[in-house]
């Protein structure tokens, strides 16, 4: 399906440049604005993949003006076209966070380019705020799961034989001492704690321990192989292939 554009240009000849350039290229040019309220209604009604947006317009200021307002209520990506060099007008652009830049008179190949790399990163942030978003919720069910398991009005879970989890100060205790874990390490045991008796996968651990740091399957087994050496007893057992978990 062809990426959907749609240009603001109040220049005549280079909007219908652009519209014929974009179309021999395969992309669908929605519709042409020359103004910022026409833009702002032809957003709503068109709803376009990506805008190509002149950086002045009729105002100095107007292009960039609705790059603010297309950042902050649509969140779409758009790419600035522009012939100004001033240092002013860019640092004034640089604040809407454009997903590039197209210089005026434009080459059909460039465009095509800026166009693309703007896309596929428009993509990518999407995935990684997907991904953070189920994080939240994930780590959400978690606490909920640990607040359950905690010791009458206590910030305390015991678990294994003679270990406890004091989830408000977020650290490891053996038989009443504190054990010396880092923080990656505590948050692993919080997390089995959490699901007792149950099967961590090694992906949940990456995405609760980790974050979105780029960890793999080895991380996690060093991890565990590390705590294993610290823990007193060996509590922490192998689902071979799939992950880690603590018996109740």
């Amino acid at each position: 399906m062809s990426q959907k554009i749609l240009i603001v240009e109040d220049d005549e000849v280079t909007a219908l440049n652009l519209k014929m350039s974009l179309e021999k290229q395969g992309y669908a040019v929605v519709s042409i604005a020359d103004t910022a309220i026409q833009a702002r209604n032809k957003i709503k009604i068109y709803e376009p993949d990506l805008i190509l947006l002149d950086i002045s317009l009729q105002e100095v200021d107007d292009g960039i003006e609705l790059a603010h307002y297309i950042h902050d209520k649509y969140a779409l990506p758009f790419i600035f076209l522009t012939s100004h060099f001033e240092n002013e007008i860019i640092s004034k652009a640089k604040t809407t966070e454009p997903y590039g830049y197209i210089v005026k008179p434009f080459d059909p190949q460039s465009l095509h380019g800026t166009i693309q790399m703007a896309l596929y990163k428009y993509e990518e942030e999407k995935k990684r705020d997907e991904n953070l978003n189920a994080l939240k919720s994930d780590k959400d069910h978690l606490e909920k799961l640990l607040f359950a398991k905690k010791i009458s009005d206590k910030p305390i879970i015991p678990f294994g034989d003679g270990y406890h989890l004091d989830i408000d100060l977020d650290k490891v205790f053996y038989k009443g001492k504190m054990l010396k874990l880092t923080k990656k390490e505590n948050t692993f045991i919080r997390l089995l704690v959490a699901q007792l008796g149950v099967i961590v996968s090694f992906e949940q651990a990456v995405n609760y321990v980790w974050e979105d740091e780029g960890a793999t399957e080895n991380n996690v087994r060093t991890l565990v192989w590390r705590l294993r050496k610290l823990l007193p007893t060996p509590i922490i057992k192998n689902a071979s292939g799939i992950g880690y978990y603590i018996e109740i």
